[in-house]
């Protein structure tokens, strides 16, 4: 009798639960095209007072990305990585509409019938009793 294989059978269940986590979760595209990437916002962004609790003192953010760096050099790094690029054409797609994304779930109004208003043939009026 030789030794059993362990099965390996719990690597499924690890990745869906570190998938689900939402503690690193970072900002939807949609939020940043609406909000953040918005010319009044995002100037203040770009220009955030000193905050002791973010990374490089939150003076090097990227917006389209929405993340903090420690240092200018590691801001323009990113800038040149493909990471950011990626994000940028991401974000030059227009955001899905909430009518969109019914449609794709099969929620839309197409191939359905409409409800029928009832209508009497003959106006009430005009019946005459005899």
């Amino acid at each position: 009798m030789g030794r059993l294989r362990r099965s390996r059978a719990h690597h499924a269940r690890r990745d869906v639960h570190r998938a689900s986590r939402t503690r690193v979760r970072g900002r939807d595209l949609d939020q940043i095209q609406l909000i953040d990437l918005d010319p009044k916002n995002r100037a203040a962004l770009e220009a955030q007072a000193i905050d002791l609790e973010k990374p490089g003192l939150a003076q090097h953010y990227c917006v389209e990305c929405a993340k903090y760096y420690e240092t200018d050099a590691a801001l323009q790094s990113h800038w040149r990585s493909k990471v950011h690029k990626r994000r940028v054409k991401q974000l030059k797609e227009p955001a899905y509409t909430i009518e969109e994304a019914e449609r794709a779930a099969g929620l839309g109004t197409e191939g359905k019938r409409t409800t029928a208003v009832y209508k009497p043939l003959v106006a009430e009026a005009e019946v005459v009793m005899v």
